[in-house]
C-alpha cells in the first residue's frame, strides 16, 4: 500500500474512533495539485470537533506524519488539517452543510469507505 493511502486510512480510523459523522473521502488527485485526498467529517458539538482534531493529530504524529498546517481550531466551526497529500476538514454540522465541500469537489471520486481506496 502506498504512503498516501496509509495516511488516509490513519485519518479515517482516527475520525471513526471519535464518532465523526458521515466521514467522506474524496480523491482529488486527478483534478487538483492541492492534495490527493480530502477527508471530510463533522462533529455534533464544538467539543466533539476538538476531540476529532486532537485524535487525528495524535494518531498521525504517532505514525510519523508531520502536519504542514492547521487552521480554524479556535472557532470550532471548521478545522483544516493539512498533511500535504491528505487534507482533513472537520466541521460542525451547520458549517458542513453551509460550505458543502462534497458538492464543490464533485469532480473528484467520492468514497464512502476505506475499501474504495
Amino acid at each position: 500500500m502506498d504512503q498516501v493511502k496509509k495516511m488516509a486510512q490513519i485519518v479515517y480510523h482516527a475520525l471513526e474512533d471519535k464518532k465523526g459523522e458521515d466521514i467522506c473521502i474524496i480523491d482529488i488527485s486527478g483534478i487538483s495539485p492541492l492534495a490527493d485526498y480530502f477527508i471530510i467529517t463533522n462533529g455534533s458539538s464544538d467539543s466533539q470537533v476538538k476531540a476529532l482534531v486532537d485524535n487525528v493529530e495524535e494518531k498521525m504524529e504517532k505514525a510519523g506524519y508531520s502536519q504542514i498546517q492547521r487552521e480554524g481550531l479556535q472557532s470550532g466551526n471548521w478545522v483544516l488539517l493539512d498533511y500535504g497529500d491528505v487534507v482533513v476538514h472537520v466541521f460542525d454540522k451547520e458549517n458542513r452543510e453551509f460550505y458543502h465541500l462534497e458538492r464543490i469537489w464533485s469532480d473528484g471520486k467520492r468514497m464512502e469507505s476505506l475499501d474504495e481506496l
